[in-house]
């Protein structure tokens, strides 16, 4: 077979957010990944590739260059590529749009949590933070969520407007205290280190979805969120030692391990006890999630 080359927009136009997180929760059901990351510097240039083996699904390798210089010039900071190859023989299937890729895992991962924990009757959807990932949100919780209506908030307001602009219907918070308190599902997309989620605003019912921490440093809700949410992850080996917003508060022991109640290699375990839950779910990403999407977009590319 020869190799499959999937540019974003063509492959994209096959795409639907639904599959794909079927795909992921039958991608959990096969054996564990194996997984490892490697990094390479040159200044402040970078090269990551993230490295991914499922037993009966493949192989894949993400590779991201990272130069910010680009900026200077205009020119894209981040590019990189996704290359799968065949389980049964190591052979290369494939090159996949790096952007495409990371769109669909990142926005799909958070919307299986979402599909598993949010209640049906979730109607007003909190966006925190008008980046590009908050883009892909609105199109993930409305492929679950059809009747929901969205809000943003952004440390910029400005940028809140701007991207508010551009999707239609959406409403902009003037205040986040009011608008946690408003909404049915709260999703943050946001890169910090002081925590702009406060736990005693959160409602009986709420769902609460974290995705921009991915550093040791960095969080986004504070103490008082976790010790009143169930708390779920997509997977304990990518979230609980590296990234501030469990690592820190895990060796503070404002939360134990045992707070943590499932990740997606037991999804069986990802269910409200009641309607009144606050339910905490961690986007941490990882290149299983790549390989599972990447290989989800390969057969809706070939058909």
């Amino acid at each position: 077979m020869s190799l499959t080359i999937v540019p974003f927009a063509e492959g994209e136009a096959r795409l639907d957010w639904i599959g794909l997180t079927d795909a992921i929760a039958a991608g959990h059901a096969l054996p564990k990944a194996e997984i490892a990351d490697t990094f390479l510097y040159r200044g402040k240039d970078t090269l990551l590739n993230r490295a991914a083996w499922i037993d009966g699904l493949g192989l894949a390798v993400k590779s991201a260059t990272i130069f910010p210089g680009n900026a200077a010039t205009s020119d894209p900071t981040v590019n990189g590529g996704v290359t799968l190859y065949r389980d049964s023989d190591g052979a290369l299937e494939a090159l996949v749009d790096f952007h495409l890729v990371t769109k669909w895992k990142t926005a799909g991962d958070s919307l299986l949590a979402a599909r598993k924990l949010a209640r049906e009757d979730s109607r007003n959807i909190l966006i925190i933070g008008a980046g590009t990932v908050a883009r892909s949100l609105v199109q993930a919780y409305s492929a679950a969520f059809p009747e929901a209506s969205f809000t943003v908030w952004n440390r910029t307001h400005a940028n809140a407007l701007a991207f508010a602009a551009s999707i239609p219907g959406m409403a902009v918070a003037e205040n986040l205290e009011h608008a946690v308190k408003a909404a049915d599902i709260i999703t943050s997309a946001t890169m910090t280190t002081e925590p702009n989620l406060k736990g005693e605003w959160l409602q009986a019912g709420q769902h609460v979805d974290l995705i921009g921490a991915y550093r040791p440093d960095m969080r986004e809700v504070d103490d008082e969120a976790l010790r009143r949410s169930r708390i779920f992850v997509d997977s304990f080996d990518t979230t609980v030692g590296h990234i501030g917003e469990l690592k820190i508060p895990l060796a503070a022991s404002v939360i134990s391990r045992g707070d943590l109640v499932a990740d997606y290699y037991d999804l069986s375990r990802f269910f409200r006890t009641a309607d009144s839950d606050i339910t905490l779910f961690k986007n941490g990403g990882g290149a299983h999630l790549d390989l599972m999407t990447a290989r989800y977009i390969l057969d809706r590319f070939r058909g």
